[in-house]
């Protein structure tokens, strides 16, 4: 028996609505720069920038889902990559805070002024 081959055309289009439509909330809000979001900070990090993590941490894993076909997968599997992914970036985006606080209150509180 042979197989029969589906189009995937109408799944293409939903993914790159799907994805066209976050990133065009992503550019807006880069270009508008909304005060009630840019002037609230939650854990030491204004709203605006929580947002841009989160809407790229969406973005990632769809692709994953989309194009590397997780959702065809075993649970297993799909966890192993996806939560692996997103661990990695939660933890290397908590070193990126941390350590650009501690270089912001150095020259803050430091006799060096900026020089850059």
């Amino acid at each position: 028996m042979a197989h029969e081959h589906t189009s995937n055309t109408k799944r293409i289009w939903v993914v790159f609505g799907i994805l066209s439509i976050i990133t065009i909330v992503e550019v807006w809000l880069g270009i508008e720069k909304p005060k009630s979001l840019f002037h609230s900070n939650f854990l030491s990090m204004n709203l605006l920038n929580w947002i841009f993590i989160i809407l790229t941490l969406v973005k990632a894993y769809y692709i994953v889902w989309a194009f590397m076909h997780m959702e065809g997968e075993t649970k297993a599997l799909r966890r192993a990559v996806v939560w692996t992914g997103i661990f990695l970036i939660l933890y290397l985006t908590f070193i990126l805070l941390t350590e650009g606080f501690y270089v912001f209150t150095v020259f803050r509180d430091a006799t060096i002024k900026w020089n850059f």
